[in-house]
């Protein structure tokens, strides 16, 4: 769908320089999706691997974030590699509703009630993000930490519409579940991409 260097804005990462990549087409659905017009892929022209991961490398960026939409839908070994290949970490942002294909150093999973995540992908993840939408997102939190491993990171990051109202509840559950961070959508504060 895109391509452009900025900061990664959540999780664990936030602050760092990424290139990110944000692939077209999603089947997950998420009501409060900010991509909403990733979701259709063949909105978006094909581009060949090796252009994608020149562009990446040629923006100096230390990693190459693959986002969506929702980038388990494809395989991404050719991609990954490739852009390994060019020295580049390589993350991946995903709901794991599908398998994830690929070579990455970060994977973070951020489970969906619109398409479930498959339980053999959460053993996978670094980094858990859970959208806190409302007060029963706590529970659903709860019940995929109990799929990552121990050093997975837990990260709560309330949902941008919602941030004003949510935040507090975060805070609160963060005190008194210390495994939890919060996630903030910071490019959002800062007005970058």
């Amino acid at each position: 769908m895109e391509q452009f260097y900025t900061i990664q804005g959540e999780g664990h990462y936030a602050g760092t320089a990424a290139y990110f990549i944000r692939l077209g087409g999603c089947d997950v659905g998420c009501v409060w999706c900010d991509v909403k017009e990733s979701w259709d892929a063949e909105a978006h022209p094909l581009i060949a691997v090796e252009t994608l991961v020149e562009t990446a490398a040629a923006s100096d960026a230390p990693c190459c974030v693959i986002t969506g939409g929702e980038p388990a839908m494809y395989d991404l070994t050719t991609l990954t590699l490739a852009l390994k290949q060019k020295g580049l970490r390589v993350h991946i942002e995903t709901s794991a509703a599908h398998p994830i294909r690929g070579q990455f150093d970060w994977i973070c999973i951020s489970p969906k009630k619109f398409k479930f995540p498959l339980e053999t992908e959460m053993e996978k993840a670094h980094e858990l993000k859970i959208i806190v939408f409302n007060k029963s997102d706590f529970e659903w939190a709860e019940k995929w930490a109990q799929e990552v491993a121990p050093d997975c990171l837990c990260m709560l990051q309330p949902e941008w519409d919602k941030r004003d109202d949510i935040m507090p509840l975060i805070v609160d559950y963060v005190k008194s579940n210390p495994r939890w961070k919060i996630s903030l959508q910071t490019h959002k504060y800062l007005g970058v991409p």
